[in-house]
């Protein structure tokens, strides 16, 4: 009887049909998600998202994607399942980026227009603190312990690192030029800061106690690309804190960089105005969202090498993936 039981039970896991990863991609122009399947980098569906939809994320449980819909000064949140919107979290105006805490109970959101940070619990959908920063401010980051949040500032060219226990300001670090995105390693020992306008990466080493500092900047170089197209935006680092890839907008390509000696080992072309960057749960493959080709590639990681687009929908800004 034993036997037979493991025999049934066994057969039924065979049976089961394998939960297929999905790939979430807001469209600020169309007003949508586009819902990839990653097993098989086809479109399931795609819906509606809100009015210009830009910064999205997950919740840890996978069980929920919020997303910055900027132009109905709200984050609106959806079941990751059935696509069904869910009651919306206030935002501060104009939401573009944002960063999630660990445990998923606090959201960090920049609000380009009013130059705040918003803390918003998402449990009780109400607005912790407003934390003002620089003009303009749009990227943010966060270390891995949760005890500060970045936000870069675009006007004014400063990192703003924000304690998590009292909502303070601790460190205002020059930057270069426009600066749109802040990404530690996984060990937070290293942040990096991409400046659009600048062209560069600024790299800072974290000490314990969180403080940063500049230790040098990463620029780029493309045979028969102007100078001004090469435009730092998104970035991602690996889990392994090897390698750094980052978005070069209009450049149309990816840098790859190797992130302790900082050398730029080669450069991926990918579609038209690439950025912002999302890596597969297993880190098997990087996504990248052209906003003016309307579609994402599809990164092989271990191989550096772009294997395929997909279509999505008007003006790709974001992406988030699932297992």
């Amino acid at each position: 009887m034993k036997s037979l039981v493991v025999t049934t039970a066994i057969s039924l896991l065979l049976a089961a049909p394998a939960l297929a990863g999905k790939a979430f991609v807001s469209n600020e122009r169309g007003n949508t998600i586009t819902v990839v399947n990653t097993d098989t980098w086809e479109v399931e569906t795609e819906f509606f998202a809100g009015h210009r939809p830009r910064g999205i994320t997950v919740s840890p449980d996978g069980s929920k994607i919020y997303v910055c819909a900027s132009d109905d000064n709200l984050v609106r949140v959806f079941d990751s399942t059935t696509y069904e919107e869910l009651p919306s979290l206030p935002s501060g105006p104009d939401p573009e980026l944002f960063i999630l805490e660990p445990s998923g109970k606090r959201l960090y959101i920049a609000n380009e227009d009013d130059n705040l940070v918003t803390v918003t619990d998402t449990e009780t959908r109400t607005v912790l603190a407003e934390v003002p920063v620089g003009v303009e401010p749009e990227g943010m980051g966060m270390s891995p312990d949760a005890k500060f949040v970045v936000n870069t500032s675009e006007t004014t060219n400063m990192a703003h690192f924000i304690s998590t226990e009292d909502y303070k300001i601790k460190h205002n670090i020059l930057v270069d030029q426009r600066p749109r995105y802040a990404h530690y390693t996984a060990d937070g020992k290293r942040l990096f800061v991409t400046s659009e306008i600048g062209g560069t990466v600024s790299v800072m080493d974290i000490a314990e106690d969180g403080t940063p500092t500049v230790i040098g900047k990463i620029s780029f170089e493309v045979a028969g690309v102007q100078p001004e197209w090469l435009q730092p935006v998104g970035a991602r680092v690996t889990q392994d804190g090897k390698r750094l890839f980052v978005a070069l907008g209009p450049a149309n390509r990816v840098a790859v960089v190797d992130a302790q000696s900082l050398e730029v080992l080669d450069y991926i072309l990918v579609g038209q105005r690439v950025w912002q960057l999302d890596f597969t749960p297993d880190e098997k493959y990087l996504l990248t969202t052209n906003g003016n080709s309307n579609d994402i590639t599809v990164i092989d990681v271990a191989r550096e090498k772009a294997i395929r687009s997909v279509q999505v929908g008007q003006q790709p800004w974001g992406v988030v993936t699932i297992d």
